[in-house]
């Protein structure tokens, strides 16, 4: 017999199953991109997707559209809209397993922002950052930074993210780069600018491509098709490696149970250690991929004048954190890659004779070691500077290794963690700058790149998507130049192979670089050009936005002529009355010497007494070409080029070298 039900419970009931009918029900979502604030693109079909209860039909609505979806076994839905043109804010509303909703949706146009630290440099590190960030700002552009994650597979959403507002307080940690051209596109498109910044400091070109394109290159394919399936898999497999890296790096010097307690000590202890040289980060020394803590030490001889008296040690730049003791005694540590090191030495410390110098260096990621300008890399005695550049004794204290992959561990895992999940959205195209991490295997870059702008293509379904680039910026001192030479000048000249792909376009960057800084703070003009050539492209800008570019080249007797495109109604030298720089010749022996060079029309005329019959001539072919200074008549700089198809010397290196 069923008990009688009590009037209590005849009013529970009702409401209780009402709320249990709720909780089944509210299990719709949307991906994690489709937030508050986003902008979709205009004047293209729009697809949303998210997970509901498999099988559940829902309803989705955006402006005065509305489109009809199911979940699929997995869960997952996708619903398709119409275009809808530039304008908002919107709503959208999800319903049909509960409810899922987002305001303030903009339609505009939408750019992908991807590469490495230059792109993902934020507003308020930049020389104008203080004044753009304190300058009226628009609501109509808005960010998305893509959490950083690097995944063993496709991941089917990005990890919680907002998009941001540039407003008073939030602006400031936009990229640079993407701010001045969002800014730029806005102004004169008058229609919202939505940037999807993927930016990944550091990154190789190679994580950033599919699995497909990476399985289709032989030299690349070794290296993910054997990627452990879990995160605890692919640790253990990376710790091994590192450790046998390590191994032959320094051999004879045991990694495990290494005892470091007395390795900061003022007496000969490291006649067995290698040599790091510095400045230079040691992923292109031996130690590519190191990550943990690794201890350099100099010994100093000096004399009783320069060991008299307080000094101050220099140690240019860290990457990342470092300890530092002179004799034995510390003197200071601090962290930051990119702040310069200043330590005081007391007086009393310094003697005549051998001294110690001994730093322990901690790399939490990406380059590790004492980087920066050599000159800076100094002893400051009473009795003058002593240079402490060149060879440092160096030996691994621990290999640190995360939990799970992190973007340069293998090809794809940015890809797989930043660009997998975003298929689906569409893009009015992508703004990339990207090179630095590969400048050492440059030659192999022009293929990697070229392969990356179609895989992109085709994953979003846009064939003729747009796809604009910063040229590396120039770097590196002055004096270890070799006109004719460097792997920075060839990785220019393989991004500038791109260049061939229909929709592409190179903003040139020589004239904004720092000599000691990878990151020159100068991102406005860099985010103009870009724009300018976007602009040009949509037939709003008259001019090409690509300054001089060399067309072709011919011998008439002992000059050399090189024909320039492109010259903005004219070449001439960046500023006026000064002599062109950057040119250099060579002959049938191909040893490049300094050329001197003079405009007629739109050529230049190369000439040098020692090179009485010129093959071949090169322009702004160095590390850091920044007074390299041919420009055309609207101001843009020439393009670095090159009259031969002489062999690389960066042929033959390959990932992950």
């Amino acid at each position: 017999m069923t008990p009688p039900t009590s009037p209590l419970r005849r009013l529970l009931l009702p409401a209780l199953l009402t709320l249990l009918a709720g909780t089944a029900q509210a299990e719709v979502r949307l991906a994690q991109v489709f937030g508050d604030h986003m902008v979709l693109q205009r004047d293209q079909p729009i697809r949303i997707w998210g997970w509901a209860t498999p099988g559940r039909t829902l309803t989705v609505s955006l402006a005065d559209r509305q489109a009809k979806a199911q979940a699929g076994a997995d869960g997952r839905w996708t619903a398709h809209l119409p275009a809808l043109q530039a304008g908002g804010p919107h709503q959208l509303r999800v319903s049909g397993d509960g409810e899922a909703s987002r305001r303030d949706l903009l339609i505009g146009d939408v750019w992908l922002l991807g590469g490495q630290s230059n792109m993902e440099w934020p507003l308020a590190a930049t020389d104008t950052g203080a004044q753009e960030i304190a300058s009226p700002q628009n609501a109509q552009l808005r960010q998305l930074r893509v959490p950083l994650r690097a995944s063993l597979r496709p991941e089917a959403d990005i990890a919680p993210a907002r998009w941001v507002v540039a407003e008073a307080g939030k602006v400031a940690e936009f990229s640079a780069v993407g701010y001045h051209f969002a800014r730029q596109m806005q102004t004169t498109l008058g229609v919202p600018i939505g940037l999807v910044n993927t930016a990944w400091g550091g990154s190789h070109l190679e994580t950033w491509m599919r699995r497909d394109a990476v399985l289709a290159d032989a030299t690349l394919a070794p290296f993910v098709k054997d990627l452990p399936s879990d995160n605890a898999g692919f640790a253990q497999a990376l710790r091994q490696r590192l450790q046998a890296r390590v191994a032959s790096w320094q051999p004879g010097l045991p990694l495990a149970a290494a005892d470091a307690a007395g390795w900061h000590a003022a007496r000969a202890l490291d006649g067995a250690w290698p040599q790091l040289q510095a400045p230079g980060v040691w992923e292109g020394q031996g130690l590519a991929d190191l990550d943990g803590i690794v201890w350099l030490r100099r010994a100093v001889t000096l004399s009783a004048a320069q060991a008299g008296g307080a000094a101050e040690l220099h140690l240019a730049k860290v990457d990342d954190c470092d300890e530092v003791w002179v004799n034995g005694q510390k003197v200071g540590g601090q962290c930051g890659y990119d702040q310069p090191r200043r330590y005081t030495v007391p007086a009393g410390l310094l003697r005549a004779g051998d001294n110690w110098i001994a730093v322990r260096v901690t790399d939490t990621g990406g380059g590790g070691s004492i980087h920066g300008d050599a000159a800076s890399l100094r002893l400051d005695t009473a009795a003058g500077p002593v240079p402490l550049a060149g060879a440092w004794r160096a030996r691994v204290e621990q290999v640190s290794v995360a939990n799970g992959p992190t973007a340069n561990d293998a090809p794809t895992l940015a890809h797989n963690g930043l660009i997998a999940p975003l298929q689906g959205l569409a893009f009015r195209g992508v703004l990339w700058y990207q090179g630095e991490s590969n400048t050492g295997r440059a030659a192999a870059y022009a293929g990697g790149f070229q392969a990356l702008i179609q895989d992109w293509r085709r994953q979003f379904g846009q064939p003729q998507l747009p796809f604009y680039f910063v040229q590396l910026a120039s770097f590196l001192p002055l004096q270890n130049n070799r006109p004719g030479h460097g792997g920075w000048a060839e990785l220019r000249d393989a991004q500038a192979q791109a260049l061939k792909l229909p929709n592409t376009g190179m903003a040139v960057a020589i004239d904004v670089g720092d000599a000691n800084d990878i990151h020159p703070r100068n991102k406005r003009t860099l985010g103009q050009r870009l724009a300018g050539l976007a602009l040009h492209d949509l037939g709003l800008r008259t001019a090409p936005a690509t300054g001089p570019v060399l067309a072709g080249s011919e011998v008439r007797g002992a000059e050399l002529w090189l024909r320039f495109k492109h010259t903005g109604g004219g070449l001439r030298p960046a500023l006026a009355g000064e002599a062109l720089r950057g040119f250099v010749l060579a002959g049938a022996d191909r040893k490049f010497v300094p050329a001197t060079a003079r405009i007629e029309g739109d050529a230049v005329v190369l000439s040098n007494p020692a090179v009485a019959a010129p093959v071949a001539a090169r322009y702004a072919w160095m590390d850091n070409p920044s007074e390299s200074n041919l420009v055309g008549g609207d101001g843009l700089p020439a393009a670095p080029a090159r009259s031969d198809d002489w062999a690389l010397e960066t042929a033959g290196k390959k990932y992950p070298q």
